[in-house]
């Protein structure tokens, strides 16, 4: 069994270290169902409309939860152990396709700035659909609070960043695969086990203090170590977002 925080020899040159906490995990695969029923609703129309509708909700609760969960949560939850500089990031853009690359034990800054985006571009989705019409009987519960010119163009941009998602998503899906294919780095199990495999000299140089000799390899941001944020917080967090949503819709 693997603790939080705690390492486990896999071989000689990989550990087994717990990473995604339960409360990330949930909510990346719980949006991954609910962006699929917006994909399929948005598309059909019709009757499903108003299943188009709650799952929006849904998505816009997941929002500010994780952006919440960003500031309160685990070590490797917090926006801080991921956002990098330009600099930093484009020092590690340079370096992933070569081994001078540090395997990051959270998400490396490329990722980070994905994950900024992909939050970004949901909540605008989420928000602007509240206020946006299909042009026939759907609308948001809000639509009626501003003016037609001003739904139909939260509408037009509701339809526009679903593109950007869309690429989004494309560009995620292929990081995904270049992890797995040329990194030998399984994204997509650790993000259902929490457990990364990371090599074992990257932990070994991230928790390394000062150096007699300069780092052969671009040097990590994370933490020597990680705490992990109580379950009962998350669930004070979830319920204050369904409280924002819910406070919103019934307007």
């Amino acid at each position: 069994m693997i603790g939080p925080g705690s390492t486990r020899t896999l071989d000689e040159s990989h550990v087994a270290i717990k990473v995604w906490d339960l409360p990330v995990r949930l909510f990346h695969w719980v949006l991954v169902l609910l962006l699929i029923v917006q994909l399929v609703t948005g598309q059909i129309g019709g009757d499903l409309m108003p299943w188009h509708l709650y799952s929006g909700y849904c998505v816009l609760v997941l929002m500010i939860f994780r952006i919440l969960w960003g500031f309160a949560g685990g070590t490797h939850a917090r926006f801080a152990s991921f956002l990098a500089g330009p600099a930093a990031t484009l020092r590690f853009a340079k370096r992933l396709f070569s081994r001078e690359a540090v395997p990051q034990v959270g998400h490396n800054p490329l990722g980070g700035w994905m994950v900024i985006a992909m939050l970004v571009s949901l909540t605008l989705q989420a928000a602007s659909g509240l206020f946006a019409n299909d042009g026939a009987a759907a609308e948001g519960p809000l639509a009626a609070k501003v003016s037609l010119e001003d739904s139909n163009f939260l509408s037009e941009f509701h339809r526009w960043n679903l593109k950007i998602l869309l690429l989004l998503a494309g560009v995620h899906i292929a990081a995904v695969i270049f992890h797995w294919v040329v990194k030998k780095d399984n994204l997509v199990g650790a993000m259902f086990t929490g457990v990364k495999h990371v090599p074992e000299a990257a932990v070994r140089e991230r928790r390394e203090g000062q150096r007699g000799t300069p780092p052969r390899r671009a040097p990590s941001r994370e933490a020597a170590s990680a705490q992990f944020a109580s379950p009962w917080r998350a669930l004070v967090l979830l319920a204050v977002a369904v409280a924002v949503v819910d406070m919103l819709v019934r307007r």
